[in-house]
């Protein structure tokens, strides 16, 4: 059986890293150093889960050719963020708005945010499945070789 080659590891990675990161920084893993101000919900884990596995995908797709994509991508990560994240403790939001304006319009549209994400996600990778690279059947030969 042959072992993973270092692309597959470097998404699985990214995906894991993406998960703690995000996890620990919205309090959805709880820990010491962040406490969340707003209720946990399964909606909360499924954006962080999906978010998550799609870095992890992107990363494994992405080759060194391809980098267009990646304000998409970002794009795509920021609103999952977003969606996930605890809408009154992120001092961004903060600095715009009170934080009865982001509970009272802002936390209402969270769910829509991460569905927008996973859409922009999906659509992604999607496209980016479908699509024939050149470079990818060379990077793909390079690595076999190694």
């Amino acid at each position: 059986m042959r072992s993973p080659s270092r692309h597959h590891l470097k998404a699985v990675l990214v995906g894991t890293g993406a998960f703690v990161l995000f996890g620990v920084v919205t309090g959805l893993i709880p820990n010491p150093l962040y406490i969340r101000r707003v209720p946990r919900t399964p909606l909360d884990y499924l954006f962080l889960t999906l978010t998550s596995a799609f870095l992890g995908v992107y990363t494994y797709q992405r080759t060194s050719a391809q980098r267009s994509d990646d304000r998409t991508a970002t794009a795509s990560a920021v609103l999952g963020f977003l969606a996930f994240g605890c809408p009154i403790c992120n001092a961004f939001l903060l600095a715009l708005f009170s934080s009865s304006a982001l509970m009272t319009y802002f936390d209402p549209l969270r769910p829509l945010l991460g569905a927008v994400s996973v859409v922009f996600f999906a659509g992604l990778l999607y496209v980016r499945s479908r699509s024939s690279c050149d470079t990818c059947t060379i990077e793909t030969q390079d690595q076999q070789s190694h």
